[in-house]
């Protein structure tokens, strides 16, 4: 769920008997289909669709995954089979904190560190998933140029409306002040992995 231009999918082709990815983006679904079309996997296929409603018949999958997108633990347990497993890995609140605390908005920005982690374990277990674990990490992350900051920021939300305020690249030129290291303009990523069995 959530598969993009497929590039992850296509990855592992080689080593899996049926792969399927869906997006709710029709453009990326062109790009995965164009993707495969080059790579020339006979075992992968791509759809157009929400997760909010996977087509798919009962207990079809053996594992599901779903990368930095949302989804329905009800529609994942319907379509996964019994002794399946699902993987997430998803944005922790706390992602780009120096940024969100130095433009005083961002993506999640009044939300707890864990609020989403919680509600997705709650929500798996509550529709049945059994042996539910969660890992999470944070590691710093650089970015060489100004640019492509600035690309970042202005392709995500992570801090919504970016550019729109009059100083938003103030701020900007002050966090890049405050955090320019050798290895480039320090931030970091935060992420959370849930592994659930059904």
């Amino acid at each position: 769920m959530g598969t993009g231009g497929g590039e992850g999918i296509l990855k592992i082709a080689p080593s899996l008997l049926l792969l399927i990815g869906i997006d709710l983006s029709s453009e990326m679904i062109k790009t995965a289909k164009s993707n495969v079309k080059k790579s020339g996997a006979s075992n992968v296929r791509f759809f157009q669709m929400s997760s909010e409603k996977l087509q798919f018949p009962n207990e079809f999958f053996d594992v599901i995954s779903c990368r930095h997108a949302p989804f329905s633990s009800r529609e994942v347990f319907k379509v996964l089979k019994s002794g399946g497993y699902f993987l997430t890995q998803q944005v922790s609140e706390a992602d780009k904190w120096s940024l969100k605390q130095s433009f005083g908005r961002g993506q999640a920005f009044t939300k707890a560190d864990g609020t989403l982690k919680e509600q997705y374990i709650r929500e798996l277990s509550d529709t049945g998933f059994s042996e539910i674990k969660s890992y999470e990490y944070n590691a710093a992350d650089y970015y060489q140029r100004p640019e492509d900051l600035i690309f970042l920021l202005k392709h995500t939300p992570i801090v919504p409306y970016f550019g729109q305020n009059n100083n938003d690249f103030e701020i900007l030129k002050g966090f890049i002040e405050r955090n320019i290291t050798d290895k480039g303009i320090r931030t970091n990523s935060k992420r959370f992995l849930i592994i659930a069995k059904k």
